[in-house]
Protein backbone atom coordinates (compact mmCIF):
# COMPACT_ATOMS: atom_id res chain seq x y z
CA UNK A 1 0.00 0.00 0.00
CA UNK A 2 1.23 3.77 -0.96
CA UNK A 3 2.02 5.92 1.13
CA UNK A 4 -0.55 8.66 1.56
CA UNK A 5 -1.05 12.28 3.01
CA UNK A 6 -2.90 13.66 5.39
CA UNK A 7 -3.53 17.39 5.30
CA UNK A 8 -6.37 20.42 6.13
CA UNK A 9 -6.88 23.05 4.30
CA UNK A 10 -4.66 26.37 3.85
CA UNK A 11 -3.60 28.91 6.50
CA UNK A 12 -4.37 26.06 9.08
CA UNK A 13 -5.86 26.87 12.29
CA UNK A 14 -5.49 24.32 15.14
CA UNK A 15 -8.46 21.84 14.08
CA UNK A 16 -7.00 21.52 10.32
CA UNK A 17 -3.83 20.70 12.09
CA UNK A 18 -4.93 18.46 15.42
CA UNK A 19 -7.21 16.85 12.62
CA UNK A 20 -4.64 15.71 9.99
CA UNK A 21 -2.47 14.30 13.12
CA UNK A 22 -5.66 12.86 14.76
CA UNK A 23 -7.04 11.21 11.11
CA UNK A 24 -3.47 9.75 10.30
CA UNK A 25 -2.60 8.31 13.98
CA UNK A 26 -6.18 6.57 12.90
CA UNK A 27 -5.88 5.66 9.68
CA UNK A 28 -2.55 4.00 10.61
CA UNK A 29 -3.57 1.72 13.08
CA UNK A 30 -6.38 0.69 10.52
CA UNK A 31 -3.93 -0.14 8.38
CA UNK A 32 -2.75 2.50 6.14
CA UNK A 33 0.30 4.26 5.59
CA UNK A 34 -0.07 7.90 5.99
CA UNK A 35 2.09 10.99 7.47
CA UNK A 36 -0.04 14.24 8.89
CA UNK A 37 1.13 16.97 6.79
CA UNK A 38 0.44 21.26 6.87
CA UNK A 39 -0.38 23.64 3.62
CA UNK A 40 0.86 25.88 6.04
CA UNK A 41 2.62 27.16 9.57
CA UNK A 42 0.97 26.53 12.49
CA UNK A 43 -0.73 30.19 14.24
CA UNK A 44 0.11 30.93 17.74
CA UNK A 45 -2.83 29.33 19.30
CA UNK A 46 -1.53 25.80 17.80
CA UNK A 47 1.97 27.00 18.51
CA UNK A 48 0.30 27.23 22.31
CA UNK A 49 -1.46 23.75 20.92
CA UNK A 50 1.53 22.17 20.07
CA UNK A 51 3.88 22.83 22.86
CA UNK A 52 1.80 22.39 25.89
CA UNK A 53 1.55 18.79 24.40
CA UNK A 54 4.89 18.27 23.72
CA UNK A 55 3.98 17.53 20.17
CA UNK A 56 6.22 18.66 17.16
CA UNK A 57 4.85 20.37 14.08
CA UNK A 58 3.71 19.01 11.26
CA UNK A 59 5.62 20.01 8.26
CA UNK A 60 5.17 21.87 5.90
CA UNK A 61 3.95 21.40 1.96
CA UNK A 62 3.82 23.13 -1.35
CA UNK A 63 2.41 20.38 -3.33
CA UNK A 64 1.52 16.60 -3.10
CA UNK A 65 2.12 15.49 -6.49
CA UNK A 66 5.61 15.05 -6.38
CA UNK A 67 5.89 13.08 -2.79
CA UNK A 68 2.39 10.41 -3.22
CA UNK A 69 -0.13 9.73 -5.83
CA UNK A 70 -3.05 10.02 -3.21
CA UNK A 71 -4.20 12.32 -0.36
CA UNK A 72 -6.90 12.25 2.40
CA UNK A 73 -8.24 15.63 3.52
CA UNK A 74 -9.56 16.75 6.69
CA UNK A 75 -11.27 20.08 8.09
CA UNK A 76 -12.20 20.83 3.89
CA UNK A 77 -13.32 19.86 0.82
CA UNK A 78 -13.31 22.94 -1.19
CA UNK A 79 -10.52 22.70 -3.84
CA UNK A 80 -9.45 26.12 -3.83
CA UNK A 81 -8.59 25.81 -0.14
CA UNK A 82 -6.75 23.04 -0.61
CA UNK A 83 -3.05 21.74 -1.63
CA UNK A 84 -2.32 23.61 -5.13
CA UNK A 85 -2.08 20.66 -6.77
CA UNK A 86 -5.01 18.72 -6.04
CA UNK A 87 -6.30 18.02 -9.31
CA UNK A 88 -2.92 16.15 -9.39
CA UNK A 89 -3.55 13.44 -6.86
CA UNK A 90 -6.65 10.91 -5.93
CA UNK A 91 -8.30 11.71 -2.72
CA UNK A 92 -9.23 8.55 -1.29
CA UNK A 93 -10.95 10.02 1.83
CA UNK A 94 -12.15 13.27 3.33
CA UNK A 95 -12.93 13.84 6.67
CA UNK A 96 -15.63 17.42 7.33
CA UNK A 97 -17.77 19.39 8.66
CA UNK A 98 -18.26 21.59 6.65
CA UNK A 99 -20.06 22.49 3.51
CA UNK A 100 -20.14 20.77 0.01
CA UNK A 101 -18.70 22.94 -3.02
CA UNK A 102 -16.05 22.54 -5.35
CA UNK A 103 -15.41 19.22 -5.08
CA UNK A 104 -15.43 16.43 -7.87
CA UNK A 105 -13.40 13.14 -8.16
CA UNK A 106 -13.07 11.10 -10.57
CA UNK A 107 -13.35 7.66 -8.62
CA UNK A 108 -15.46 6.35 -5.68
CA UNK A 109 -13.52 7.89 -2.05
CA UNK A 110 -14.46 7.50 1.51
CA UNK A 111 -16.31 10.79 2.43
CA UNK A 112 -17.50 11.63 5.93
CA UNK A 113 -19.24 14.96 6.58
CA UNK A 114 -21.45 15.58 10.14
CA UNK A 115 -23.10 19.31 10.41
CA UNK A 116 -20.45 19.47 13.96
CA UNK A 117 -18.88 22.34 15.64
CA UNK A 118 -15.31 20.52 15.16
CA UNK A 119 -13.42 17.85 12.34
CA UNK A 120 -12.39 16.76 15.24
CA UNK A 121 -15.43 15.70 16.74
CA UNK A 122 -16.42 13.47 14.02
CA UNK A 123 -12.51 12.07 14.43
CA UNK A 124 -13.80 11.12 17.77
CA UNK A 125 -16.62 9.32 17.03
CA UNK A 126 -14.32 7.27 13.98
CA UNK A 127 -12.00 6.03 17.08
CA UNK A 128 -14.78 4.94 19.10
CA UNK A 129 -16.49 3.36 16.12
CA UNK A 130 -13.41 1.66 15.11
CA UNK A 131 -12.73 0.56 19.07
CA UNK A 132 -9.36 2.43 18.76
CA UNK A 133 -8.11 3.86 21.46
CA UNK A 134 -7.03 7.85 21.69
CA UNK A 135 -4.07 8.19 23.54
CA UNK A 136 -3.97 10.89 26.26
CA UNK A 137 -1.27 13.41 24.28
CA UNK A 138 -3.38 12.71 21.00
CA UNK A 139 -6.97 13.66 23.25
CA UNK A 140 -5.34 16.61 24.62
CA UNK A 141 -4.93 17.57 21.22
CA UNK A 142 -8.22 17.07 19.70
CA UNK A 143 -9.69 18.87 23.12
CA UNK A 144 -7.75 22.00 21.82
CA UNK A 145 -8.89 22.03 18.58
CA UNK A 146 -12.64 21.69 19.21
CA UNK A 147 -12.26 24.02 21.61
CA UNK A 148 -11.07 26.38 18.92
CA UNK A 149 -13.52 25.63 16.09
CA UNK A 150 -17.03 26.18 18.94
CA UNK A 151 -14.76 29.24 21.12
CA UNK A 152 -14.49 26.98 24.08
CA UNK A 153 -18.45 25.51 23.64
CA UNK A 154 -20.06 28.77 23.18
CA UNK A 155 -20.50 29.22 19.37
CA UNK A 156 -23.68 28.32 17.67
CA UNK A 157 -21.81 25.83 15.58
CA UNK A 158 -21.49 23.88 19.10
CA UNK A 159 -23.62 20.83 19.05
CA UNK A 160 -24.41 17.96 21.88
CA UNK A 161 -21.56 15.76 20.11
CA UNK A 162 -19.25 18.37 20.69
CA UNK A 163 -19.82 18.84 24.60
CA UNK A 164 -19.67 15.21 24.85
CA UNK A 165 -16.10 14.57 22.79
CA UNK A 166 -14.96 17.77 25.01
CA UNK A 167 -15.80 15.82 27.97
CA UNK A 168 -14.58 12.36 27.36
CA UNK A 169 -11.06 14.33 25.94
CA UNK A 170 -10.56 16.01 29.04
CA UNK A 171 -11.08 12.91 30.83
CA UNK A 172 -8.41 11.27 28.94
CA UNK A 173 -6.16 14.05 28.58
CA UNK A 174 -6.35 14.81 32.57
CA UNK A 175 -7.29 18.54 31.90
CA UNK A 176 -9.58 21.18 33.41
CA UNK A 177 -10.86 21.91 29.60
CA UNK A 178 -12.26 25.27 31.16
CA UNK A 179 -9.34 26.77 32.50
CA UNK A 180 -6.86 25.74 29.42
CA UNK A 181 -9.45 26.93 27.23
CA UNK A 182 -9.55 30.70 28.05
CA UNK A 183 -5.80 30.17 28.28
CA UNK A 184 -5.44 28.75 24.93
CA UNK A 185 -7.71 30.95 23.48
CA UNK A 186 -5.82 33.93 24.77
CA UNK A 187 -2.88 32.53 23.27
CA UNK A 188 -4.26 32.87 19.74
CA UNK A 189 -5.07 37.03 20.52
CA UNK A 190 -1.65 38.23 20.39
CA UNK A 191 -2.54 40.50 17.50
CA UNK A 192 0.43 43.07 17.98
CA UNK A 193 3.38 40.80 17.08
CA UNK A 194 1.15 40.47 13.37
CA UNK A 195 2.07 42.30 10.40
CA UNK A 196 -1.41 43.38 8.92
CA UNK A 197 -0.23 41.31 6.40
CA UNK A 198 -0.35 38.27 8.54
CA UNK A 199 -3.66 39.10 10.26
CA UNK A 200 -5.42 38.90 6.77
CA UNK A 201 -4.12 36.03 6.33
CA UNK A 202 -3.56 33.93 9.00
CA UNK A 203 -7.06 32.29 9.06
CA UNK A 204 -8.44 33.68 5.92
CA UNK A 205 -10.33 31.25 3.95
CA UNK A 206 -11.43 31.10 -0.51
CA UNK A 207 -15.10 30.66 -1.03
CA UNK A 208 -17.03 31.09 -4.87
CA UNK A 209 -20.90 32.86 -3.63
CA UNK A 210 -22.87 33.40 -7.23
CA UNK A 211 -20.19 33.77 -9.31
CA UNK A 212 -17.81 36.16 -6.78
CA UNK A 213 -14.34 35.08 -5.36
CA UNK A 214 -15.08 36.21 -1.49
CA UNK A 215 -12.20 35.89 0.91
CA UNK A 216 -12.95 35.29 4.52
CA UNK A 217 -10.30 36.21 7.10
CA UNK A 218 -11.52 35.95 10.99
CA UNK A 219 -8.93 37.73 13.81
CA UNK A 220 -9.89 36.67 17.50
CA UNK A 221 -9.04 39.53 19.69
CA UNK A 222 -9.96 40.07 23.63
CA UNK A 223 -10.54 43.90 23.07
CA UNK A 224 -11.53 45.41 19.84
CA UNK A 225 -9.42 48.31 20.85
CA UNK A 226 -6.20 46.27 19.44
CA UNK A 227 -7.94 46.30 15.89
CA UNK A 228 -9.83 49.34 15.68
CA UNK A 229 -6.70 51.15 16.03
CA UNK A 230 -4.95 50.18 12.79
CA UNK A 231 -8.56 49.48 11.17
CA UNK A 232 -6.83 51.79 7.54
CA UNK A 233 -4.33 50.04 7.46
CA UNK A 234 -5.46 46.42 7.41
CA UNK A 235 -8.11 47.45 4.85
CA UNK A 236 -5.17 49.60 2.67
CA UNK A 237 -3.40 45.45 2.99
CA UNK A 238 -7.25 43.96 2.30
CA UNK A 239 -7.45 46.42 -0.65
CA UNK A 240 -4.02 45.31 -2.26
CA UNK A 241 -4.43 41.52 -1.62
CA UNK A 242 -8.07 41.68 -2.63
CA UNK A 243 -6.49 43.55 -6.43
CA UNK A 244 -3.31 41.20 -6.04
CA UNK A 245 -5.58 37.54 -5.93
CA UNK A 246 -8.79 39.10 -8.15
CA UNK A 247 -10.85 38.77 -4.81
CA UNK A 248 -14.45 40.27 -5.40
CA UNK A 249 -14.82 40.66 -1.53
CA UNK A 250 -12.12 40.65 1.24
CA UNK A 251 -14.05 40.47 4.14
CA UNK A 252 -12.32 39.87 7.92
CA UNK A 253 -14.55 38.95 10.78
CA UNK A 254 -12.99 40.87 14.60
CA UNK A 255 -14.18 38.29 17.07
CA UNK A 256 -14.12 39.17 20.85
CA UNK A 257 -13.33 35.77 22.15
CA UNK A 258 -14.66 36.73 25.23
CA UNK A 259 -18.07 38.24 24.53
CA UNK A 260 -18.77 36.35 21.46
CA UNK A 261 -19.13 39.73 19.57
CA UNK A 262 -17.90 40.76 16.00
CA UNK A 263 -17.08 42.90 14.00
CA UNK A 264 -17.12 42.96 10.03
CA UNK A 265 -14.72 45.07 7.80
CA UNK A 266 -14.99 44.48 4.01
CA UNK A 267 -12.95 45.85 0.74
CA UNK A 268 -14.72 45.58 -2.59
CA UNK A 269 -17.88 44.43 -4.20
CA UNK A 270 -20.76 44.39 -3.61
CA UNK A 271 -21.05 45.55 -0.21
CA UNK A 272 -24.73 46.23 -0.11
CA UNK A 273 -25.00 42.65 -0.98
CA UNK A 274 -23.29 41.97 2.36
CA UNK A 275 -25.33 44.59 4.45
CA UNK A 276 -28.13 42.80 3.01
CA UNK A 277 -27.11 39.39 3.61
CA UNK A 278 -26.50 40.55 7.67
CA UNK A 279 -29.35 43.24 7.68
CA UNK A 280 -26.79 46.14 8.98
CA UNK A 281 -25.20 48.99 7.66
CA UNK A 282 -21.43 50.33 7.67
CA UNK A 283 -20.81 52.44 10.31
CA UNK A 284 -17.20 54.14 9.20
CA UNK A 285 -16.09 51.36 7.19
CA UNK A 286 -17.05 48.87 10.35
CA UNK A 287 -20.44 46.53 10.49
CA UNK A 288 -20.99 45.75 13.97
CA UNK A 289 -22.11 41.95 14.60
CA UNK A 290 -23.11 41.06 17.72
CA UNK A 291 -23.31 37.54 18.73
CA UNK A 292 -21.29 36.63 15.28
CA UNK A 293 -18.81 34.15 16.17
CA UNK A 294 -18.81 31.67 13.05
CA UNK A 295 -17.45 31.94 9.78
CA UNK A 296 -18.94 28.62 8.63
CA UNK A 297 -22.73 29.18 10.26
CA UNK A 298 -23.62 32.63 10.84
CA UNK A 299 -21.43 34.20 7.80
CA UNK A 300 -21.00 31.96 4.56
CA UNK A 301 -24.67 30.76 4.38
CA UNK A 302 -26.54 34.24 4.50
CA UNK A 303 -23.41 36.25 2.40
CA UNK A 304 -23.76 32.80 0.12
CA UNK A 305 -27.89 33.53 -0.48
CA UNK A 306 -27.34 37.21 -0.47
CA UNK A 307 -24.83 36.84 -3.60
CA UNK A 308 -26.48 34.52 -5.10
Amino acid sequence: MSKELVFGHQNPDTDAIVAAKAFSYLQNKLGYDTEAVALGNPNPETNFVLNYFDEPTPRVIKTASNEVDSVMLVDHNEFQQSVSDIKDVTITHVVDHHRISNFQTEQPLFYRAEPLGCCSTVIVKMFDENKIEIPAQLAGLMLSAIISDTLLLKSPTTTDQDKIAVKTLAEIADIDYEKYGIEMLKAGTNVAAKSDQELIDSDAKSFTMGGKSVRIDQINVVDFEDIDNRKDDIKNAMTKEAADKNYDLFLVLVTNVLNSDSKLLAVGEPLDAVEKAFNAKFANDTMPLPGVVSRKKQVVPPLTDALS
